[in-house]
């Protein structure tokens, strides 16, 4: 049995979460990202009601999130962050992801994007090894914005159900 546990987030945590977030954008990745230019982060719950968003925890405390919005029949997966003494083959991150392609398979969501820094390369092997190619930014979702920090924008097709 996997030292954490994975919920569907409903709210309560924001702060919580905002820390980790921050903590690993900006600590560890050194993007200097601020909390005002991710708003999804004030309002967690409000921001992810047409998608969904999940936490991980361990000993009562968040140690990895994940959130995907929705755009139509599209997906983008936002804040898959876990904290470092949680990454690895034993850790929630595949656990997460799990979620995510459930949820999206389960909504009728086809195509699932993602942005990222181009510094996180350890996020980008994690992708590439899950299916997801790079793409042009012109694939994104009409009305999609985001902060870009050097982004790389990544697709996965999803296989058809039913």
């Amino acid at each position: 049995m996997p030292g954490y546990i994975i919920s569907d987030y409903h709210g309560g945590r924001d702060p919580e979460i905002a820390a980790l977030v921050l903590a690993i954008q900006n600590g560890e990745a050194g993007i200097d990202l601020p909390i005002e230019e991710q708003p999804d982060l004030l309002d967690i719950a409000a921001a992810y009601r047409e998608g969904g968003f999940w936490v991980a925890e361990a000993d009562n405390a968040v140690v990895g999130t994940i959130g995907v919005l929705r755009y139509g029949d599209s997906g983008i997966l936002k804040k898959f962050f876990v904290r470092s003494d949680f990454r690895g083959a034993s850790g929630p991150a595949s656990a997460l992801y799990a979620k995510v392609v459930d949820w999206a398979c389960g909504q009728g969501v086809g195509t699932l994007y993602l942005d990222t820094p181009s510094v996180a390369t350890r996020s980008h092997a994690f992708y590439r090894k899950a299916g997801f190619e790079l793409v042009e930014r012109s694939a994104l979702p009409d009305g999609y914005g985001f902060p870009d920090r050097d982004s790389l924008i990544f697709r996965l097709i999803l296989p058809a159900t039913g």
